[in-house]
């Protein structure tokens, strides 16, 4: 047999992450035993599946496992399994080059906390270069478990920006990783020792772990893990340590987990299923072409991981695993998306997920403020997607509003609601480009004055996310720079006369500024909203936003024209003032300064700076010289 040997050079972030491993995370350097186990894991559950179409790959070792034998006169640590082993071209492949998209992420994530950027190893698909931490050289031995007998690889790597490969003699099916300890890493060479970190990290493992009996003489294998499937043990037997340990097993996060839920169902059908909220958002959560979705067992055989076919798109940051007694094990991604059982899982999976998160909004709210910080406006994604769920979804969003201060979104629908005085009849909200913008609206005038709490909404999704839905608790939504503002139930009679005796005695000067203004609006009235401010923007009902239209046009897409309302403040000293105005011309530069001031409000640009800069600067002279003879 050919043993041709090659010397090849690391990509280059293999490198800079090698440096990382060796220099930088010292103080925990037991992470890699999870991370050699679980790729060992991960490399006989990949066996074991493909097993189910060709039997034949088992050959005489059908029952899969792993085994860490520590040898302190060679000074090696190694971990071996008998899985899908690597050809040569993977060995090159997997460990000579990091091809996950993330890992630039990965490095701009690091914080110089050791303990968590140790954390981020695993989530980013680095987790077997965490063997260089305690390693001064590492070998891999491996044999693909569909190629021919003894066609094995070798290889091989001092951290020192190279590696080589080359094909050896190997009868044993699976993968060996040796690792050559450095000096101050024998530690993991006693046996104690490792056990307990077997049992703190792999517990949970579904393949046995084994280690040689205690005695230096014995060479029989005893297991050392549970070996049991964490999902398929009774919930009263499960510590909370462990459903932390097996979250981080099979999301590669470091971080605990929010909340978790693990259920059984029975009868009509059945499956086991494991519920886990992340803490923190993945690098990859918007990317929504990303790898998602559950770990999927048949009967406890693993057939696939990101299962995305039973849960929702905008529930894409759920990890967790279900493992399904009806379907057949040689189901496929295709048939998933075809089956009714599956789709039947879906909605109840779905529904178990938003329960999750309701118990943790109602028991452990700082934590749901957690939560709704890294996925909110994923979650929003689902009042599109999903409409069926939108009662239980509703209860779930957080809002900034009038009634706290700072731009935190803390606010739920259910606490706004109670709080609504008697007479209101809509629950308000506004959108804006930011949340200080919004507070600061000109529309919130009349509403503030009336203790009426609105909603702040500043994500770019809101609008279409509000546009979703209509009403929460037989109470409809109302934006408040659209239309009227609805406000009959909390409105006194002398209110509404003083209004109506405004619009008579203001015809005239509406329909002056109406003809100064032009097309720029589509009519002119007295406001209702102001107090303060002496005009503002008003959206028909229906009509896009200014920040929506931007967006639109961002993406190529044609918006049609239209024009807003004008409302006037006709109390405001400017526009009495602008009512005394004879002459047209100082009249129209007024009105349009009026106009291009509410239109920067509602944070729309300006058609011609320079000539709001000049009419703005003419009024200031004028100010100045009206009050000259009083200085004088």
């Amino acid at each position: 047999m050919s043993t041709t040997r090659e010397t090849l050079a690391f990509q280059a972030q293999v490198r800079e992450l090698l440096q990382l491993m060796i220099h930088s995370l010292y103080s925990h350097r037991e992470i890699f035993l999870r991370e050699l186990i679980s790729n060992a894991s991960d490399a006989n559950d990949k066996l074991r599946f493909l097993a189910l179409s060709d039997p034949g790959l088992l050959g005489k070792e059908p029952d899969l496992a792993i085994w860490i034998d520590a040898d302190a006169t060679a000074g090696t640590l190694t971990v071996r399994d008998n899985g899908i082993g690597m050809s040569r071209e993977e060995a090159i492949t997997n460990l000579g080059v990091i091809a996950k998209s993330g890992t630039a992420e990965f490095f701009k994530r690091l914080t110089g906390d050791q303990q968590k950027d140790a954390q981020l190893i695993g989530q980013f698909g680095v987790g077997f270069y965490s063997a260089f931490i305690v390693a001064e050289r590492i070998e891999v031995l491996t044999r693909r478990a569909d190629q021919e007998a003894a066609a094995g690889v070798r290889w091989e790597s001092s951290a020192d920006g190279q590696f080589t490969v080359e094909t050896i003699d190997r009868a044993e099916r699976g993968t060996s990783v040796v690792l050559h300890l450095k000096p101050d890493a024998r530690e993991f060479l006693d046996a104690f020792r490792l056990r307990a970190l077997v049992r703190r990290y792999s517990d949970h493992i579904a393949f046995p772990v084994r280690m040689r009996k205690e005695g230096a003489a014995s060479l029989d294998y005893e297991a050392v893990n549970q070996a049991q499937a964490l999902w398929t043990r009774p919930r009263a037997e499960i510590q909370d340590e462990e459903y932390r340990d097996f979250y981080r097993h099979i999301s590669h996060d470091g971080a605990d987990p929010l909340a978790w839920s693990h259920n059984r169902v029975e009868g009509k059908r059945e499956y086991t299923s494991l519920l886990y909220i992340p803490s923190r958002a993945p690098f990859d959560l918007w990317q929504r072409e990303a790898a998602r979705g559950l770990k999927l067992y048949v009967r406890r055989v693993f057939i696939m991981d990101n299962a995305e076919q039973f849960l929702p798109l905008y529930l894409r940051f759920v990890k967790g695993v279900v493992d399904s007694g009806d379907l057949p094990l040689n189901v496929s991604r295709e048939l998933l998306q075809q089956d009714s059982e599956v789709e039947a899982m879906r909605g109840a999976l779905t529904r178990r997920a938003l329960e999750l998160l309701a118990r943790l909004a109602k028991d452990e709210p700082d934590k749901y403020r957690e939560f709704w910080r890294e996925f909110g406006r994923v979650l929003k994604e689902g009042l599109g997607e999903d409409p069926g769920n939108h009662e239980r979804l509703l209860p779930l969003l957080r809002f900034a509003s009038t009634a706290t201060t700072g731009t935190e979104e803390s606010v739920s629908l259910t606490d706004y609601v109670a709080r609504m005085p008697s007479g209101q009849q809509r629950i308000y909200y506004l959108i804006a480009d930011s949340v200080e913008a919004a507070r600061a609206s000109p529309h919130l005038e009349l509403l503030r004055q009336k203790g009426v709490e609105v909603l702040l909404m500043a994500d770019r999704v809101d609008e279409w996310v509000m546009g979703q839905v209509s009403e929460f608790q037989d109470k409809r939504f109302k934006d408040v720079a659209r239309g009227d503002l609805e406000l009959s139930g909390l409105s006194a009679e002398a209110d509404r006369e003083r209004i109506d005796a405004e619009r008579k005695e203001s015809k005239g000067l509406l329909k002056r500024v109406k003809d100064a203004l032009g097309e720029r609006v589509l009519e002119v009235r007295v406001s209702e909203r102001l107090r303060d401010s002496p005009a503002c923007l008003v959206r028909a009902e229906g009509e896009l936003s200014l920040p929506m239209r931007r967006v639109l046009e961002a993406a190529g897409q044609k918006v049609p024209a239209s024009a807003p309302a004008l409302e006037l403040n006709v109390t405001h000293p400017l526009v009495r003032h602008l009512d005394g105005l004879a002459d047209a011309q100082v009249f129209q530069e007024l009105a349009l300064l009026l106009y291009e001031e509410a239109s920067l409000v509602e944070g729309g640009q300006l058609a011609n700076p320079a000539d709001f800069s000049r009419r703005l600067n003419e009024l200031l002279v004028r100010l100045v010289q009206a009050c000259a003879p009083a200085r004088a």
